[in-house]
């Protein structure tokens, strides 16, 4: 299982206090750092490719990758690094293929769904996690008011959560007799959010649609909800114009739409499934055969900068400054500090404690299990992106060709060895941990190493 490192239990406890109350708290502007590689590392290191380009979407979860730059982490391993933002998920597998980017903030589907060939193939691997949870799913005002009226609880003051999507099948109906679907955004067909909002909508009885197979990029068949893809900066404004219903997204994204008082988030990913995989950092196979001294760098100073995210709310703070500044996000900082200073505003005044909404290195969050792609391969199947059933194996074969945790214990062994970890620091136990069902919004466990077995406990889904 999971575990928190002993020695980062003291100073995390600082993120899982009281409400932070945010309208007192004052963000300084922070200004982008020119960080210099310590040239001796290069040689010392074997840096085969110091100078690198990565890509980023503007999302709070991106912040692994900054921090590791703007705190010279990058830099002590001998790499300059500059990171550019993208306008879509689509551009950063381009970017990666095309070789115009050396390694990218992804989506934890995205390297499996391009490596099995679904909407093209790519040889993307997986050397580090940048981060657990992190979405939620929020609705728009009058479908908020629509599951109010069906669950009366849901107008109570701080209602239980997390809330159920069965109230959508009543609603979705009610708009199909009157010939307008209810329309959910998502980020992209392989992404967390994706498979997350689907989850969460089957859990509640509502069928979120069949994909026909690798070339279909909609998911609609047999839908009752319509799920289509919005680049995630454009998430509230396409929901306030009417466009969507409600959308599953990262932040700042969910927050933002209470701020503006378009929507009410009803569930997070965390909700869903605990410490779920969200994001990690991806990398072309032959860049990594081509460079592997440089990955395991770029491997150690994402771990250390995800250990420091998560060492105190001090840092937290620093690290939304970094991301307020144009060149990463840009976004308000108070909006931003809300989840990633561990409280959730779900309605105007609605504020909970949500210490682990962003995760960036307890529970292993760094570690890239290959449990997570055989997680994701099922989804890929119960959806219909696989058009075709899979023996086990074939399952756990593509989740160790994809998911590289020999490269994060060959970084990981570096840094104990550097006194750059706690003493006490530990690997996981096993790269497929089980998850009980307790875990998950339904109720159902899920054993890695049996797949098939998991995909047969769903009343809804291909098997």
């Amino acid at each position: 299982m999971p575990r928190l490192l002993p020695a980062l239990a003291v100073t995390l406890g600082l993120l899982a206090g009281s409400v932070t109350n945010l309208q007192a708290m004052t963000f300084e502007p922070y200004t982008v750092t020119s960080p210099k590689p310590d040239f001796r590392k290069i040689r010392a290191n074997g840096i085969e490719k110091p100078v690198l380009k990565m890509g980023i979407i503007k999302l709070t979860d991106c912040v692994p990758i900054v921090a590791a730059r703007e705190l010279g982490y990058f830099a002590e391993e001998g790499l300059s690094v500059s990171i550019e933002v993208q306008g879509n998920w689509r551009l950063i597998s381009e970017g990666l293929v095309s070789g115009t980017l050396d390694a990218c903030h992804m989506l934890a589907g995205q390297p499996i769904g391009t490596s099995v060939g679904y909407l093209g193939q790519a040889d993307i691997i997986v050397p580090v996690s940048l981060d657990l949870n992190g979405n939620a799913i929020t609705v728009s005002n009058a479908v908020w008011a629509s599951m109010q009226a069906i669950e009366p609880r849901l107008k109570e003051a701080n209602h239980a959560h997390p809330i159920s999507a069965a109230p959508l099948k009543a609603i979705a109906a009610e708009r199909a007799a009157a010939g307008k679907s209810l329309k959910f955004g998502m980020v992209f067909p392989v992404s967390c959010h994706n498979y997350e909002l689907r989850y969460w909508l089957a859990a509640g009885g509502v069928h979120p649609g069949f994909y026909k197979g690798l070339d279909d990029p909609t998911g609609t068949a047999d839908a009752e909800i319509l799920l289509s893809v919005t680049p995630p900066p454009q998430m509230p404004q396409t929901m306030a114009q009417g466009t969507i219903d409600g959308y599953c997204v990262g932040e700042p994204w969910n927050q933002q739409a209470v701020k503006l008082g378009i929507g009410v988030p009803v569930a997070i990913d965390h909700d869903i499934w605990k410490y779920n995989p969200e994001k990690v950092l991806g990398v072309t196979r032959a860049f990594a055969d081509k460079n592997p001294n440089t990955v395991i760098a770029m491997t150690k100073a994402i771990i250390r900068a995800g250990m420091w995210l998560d060492a105190s709310k001090e840092n937290r703070k620093k690290a939304v400054e970094m991301l307020a500044n144009p060149a990463y996000i840009g976004a308000e900082p108070g909006v931003m500090a809300a989840s990633m200073l561990g409280t959730f505003e779900f309605q105007k005044g609605d504020v909970r404690e949500v210490p682990d909404y962003n995760v960036f290195f307890k529970h292993d969050a760094t570690y890239p299990f290959p449990s997570h792609a055989v997680w994701y391969l099922t989804q890929m199947r119960r959806w219909g992106q696989l058009p075709e059933a899979k023996p086990d194996s074939w399952y756990l074969e593509q989740a160790e060709r994809i998911y590289q945790p020999k490269i994060y214990r060959a970084a990981f062994a570096a840094l104990q060895a550097e006194g750059k970890l706690p003493a006490d620091a530990a690997l996981p136990s096993s790269d497929y941990p089980l998850v009980p069902g307790a875990d998950f919004i339904d109720g159902i466990p899920f054993d890695p190493s049996k797949p098939n077995a998991y995909l047969a406990q769903f009343s809804i889904g291909l098997k």
